[in-house]
């Protein structure tokens, strides 16, 4: 009996403090705004190799919600790198020429890979002239990666 109430009381108030601790955390998490920019500078490179419109929409989204984060104001270098199926979205006359220029605009370094090129057969002038070139994306994720990069796939 003596062993029963002794495993009662522990349940009791192994109870009371995990409800304590749930009431301290939920009150953590309303005051906090999320991790703070402490370094100099942070780098992403954004995958792009999905023709997907959604995907293609959606990895512009997400570089122009990370440039207007304002933790990160003047600390971001970001590059959006197409291959493969992403190439689609740097086709004269799709309908992403103004939100690409909008990135180049705000200093994003938007990329092609010339695998991809040669692989399809498709010919620069196919392509926007605003675009920079790469040997290949995966060499391209590699570098920027082995360069403290976080790479970033939508």
């Amino acid at each position: 009996m003596k062993q029963k109430l002794i495993l009662l009381a522990f349940i009791a108030t192994s109870f009371f403090m995990t409800q304590a601790k749930a009431q301290q955390t939920l009150e953590q998490n309303k005051q906090y705004n999320g991790a703070t920019a402490n370094k100099q500078i942070y780098k992403a490179i954004y995958q792009m190799d999905n023709a997907s419109p959604e995907i293609i929409k959606k990895t512009i989204r997400n570089i122009n919600n990370l440039l207007n984060d304002p933790r990160l104001k003047g600390k971001l270098q970001v590059e959006l790198i197409a291959f493969s199926g992403g190439t689609e979205a740097y086709r004269k006359g799709s309908e992403y020429e103004d939100a690409i220029k909008g990135l180049i605009s705000k200093g994003v370094i938007v990329a092609q890979c010339l695998n991809t090129l040669k692989e399809r057969k498709i010919d620069k002038s196919e392509l926007y002239d605003f675009l920079a070139y790469v040997p290949t994306g995966n060499g391209e994720l590699l570098i920027r990666a082995s360069e403290g990069w976080t790479i970033i796939k939508p």
